[in-house]
């Protein structure tokens, strides 16, 4: 008989971004971790699996759940032990957000961010352009206050349907 242990069996890549894409984003929880491209790599050895991860900026708060979370979903898939590293270099940009996590963005009510120039010497900047509402999808908006709930949103407000929203500031 050939019965494998399911602790004796080595995980796939795949299996493991299976699981990481049910991590939520413990601020924003309708976007994974995977989408937002906090997932940078992602190594299988017999042994061990390593996850590399990228915090959206080097002070962000949700970094340690999202670390405890990242053990939690791989627990069990591997023999060896689960590594969790953080990485810095490149920086974390909100260009690395898949389109599908910029739609969700709008739909949840918050405006995606816009695409960086990538020519900025301060990599977090305020857009001159007027955020579209992602409620009635007006450009007639104002930007309220840089600093939102998190410190990766801003509050603006529309003025056609007269409602607040957050923005996702582009970094």
């Amino acid at each position: 008989m050939n019965a494998m242990k399911v602790s004796d069996r080595r995980a796939t890549k795949e299996e493991i971004l299976r699981r990481l894409s049910q991590v939520q984003d413990p601020e924003i929880p309708v976007l994974n971790i995977v989408e937002m491209g906090i997932v940078r790599d992602i190594e299988v050895e017999a042994d061990r699996v390593r996850v590399d991860i990228t915090p959206t900026y080097s002070g962000c708060p949700a970094m340690h759940v999202i670390r405890e979370n990242i053990l939690s979903a791989l627990d069990g898939v591997s023999a060896g032990a689960v590594e969790v590293r953080q990485v810095y270099a490149p920086p974390w940009t909100t260009d690395w957000l898949t389109e599908s996590a910029k739609e969700k963005l709008r739909v949840y009510g918050i405006a995606p961010p816009r695409p960086t120039t990538g020519d900025e010497l301060v990599p977090l900047r305020i857009d001159a352009e007027p955020t579209p509402c992602p409620l009635c999808g007006s450009s007639r908006t104002e930007l309220r206050s840089a600093f939102g709930s998190t410190p990766c949103k801003e509050f603006h407000h529309c003025l056609d349907c007269r409602q607040p929203f957050e923005a996702f500031k582009s970094i």
